[in-house]
């Protein structure tokens, strides 16, 4: 076994015995609790929050992939260049408001809960996936282009056929970034009673418990050091597989 694919083991392990065993733990994060308070976070399960954390990254981030992809489509098609300007504003509208902005704006329309959490994560992740999906698209080789005319594809079996799997890699880097972001400003969504891991970290600083804090930290770093690699692992290996430096 590769040191790479240890490492990826232990924090897999270690991941996994965070959520499933946390009372294992408890002599780790015991000097970080006041005298007195609960060591390990017990109001809700870990499993759970880390489920309903990471089904909303999901929901979120492929509704930002749909969205992103669609946009750059159209921007990057002759009679499309005209709408570049209104998608680029649609794409920066979610860094141009931080997401604590977003669910404050969004509270008061879709109410307390997972909604305004899925807005802020969809409008934070466009941007990525729309400008990498629009360069990949825009950078194509023109040899291998004018030879898919060549051979009579048409401008959708070109589309589907052979500029979205070359672009695929450039348009998976902004996944990753993407969704990488969205895991960890997630947790911001337990302020609005979304059900994510922030829910421990804020517990965490309303009851001065740093043990909290450390332990829906850690959950939601690994997490995401997980994702990142899983994503990166996969873009390798179609940069690998269609020969892409």
């Amino acid at each position: 076994m590769s040191r790479a694919n240890f490492l990826r083991m232990i924090v897999v392990l270690l991941l996994l015995a965070l959520v499933l065993q946390p009372e294992w733990f408890a002599p780790i994060f015991a000097p970080f609790t006041p005298p007195g308070a609960a060591v390990i976070y017990d109001r809700t399960s870990l499993l759970s929050l880390s489920l309903s954390h990471l089904g909303i990254v999901a929901l979120a981030s492929v509704a930002a992939i749909v969205v992103a992809v669609l946009l750059a489509i159209l921007v990057t098609r002759p009679q499309g260049k005209a709408f570049l300007p209104l998608s680029r504003t649609i794409a920066n509208m979610g860094q141009t408001f931080p997401p604590v902005a977003v669910l404050a704006l969004a509270v008061p329309m879709l109410g307390f809960g997972a909604g305004p959490t899925l807005v802020a994560l969809f409008l934070y992740g466009i941007l990525p996936i729309f400008e990498n999906t629009m360069t990949g698209l825009s950078t194509l080789p023109p040899a291998t282009m004018e030879a898919a005319r060549g051979i009579g594809l048409s401008r959708w079996q070109r589309l589907l056929q052979v500029e979205l799997p070359l672009a695929l890699p450039l348009i998976l880097t902004g996944v990753r970034l993407s969704v990488v972001i969205a895991i960890g400003t997630a947790t911001i969504g337990s302020t609005v009673a979304a059900h994510t891991l922030g829910e421990v970290i804020i517990a965490g600083l309303l009851t001065n418990n740093t043990s909290y804090v450390l332990q829906g930290g850690l959950i939601v770093g690994l997490f995401a050091v997980l994702i990142y690699d899983a994503l990166t692992q996969l873009e390798a290996s179609i940069r690998k597989r269609l020969g892409v430096a």
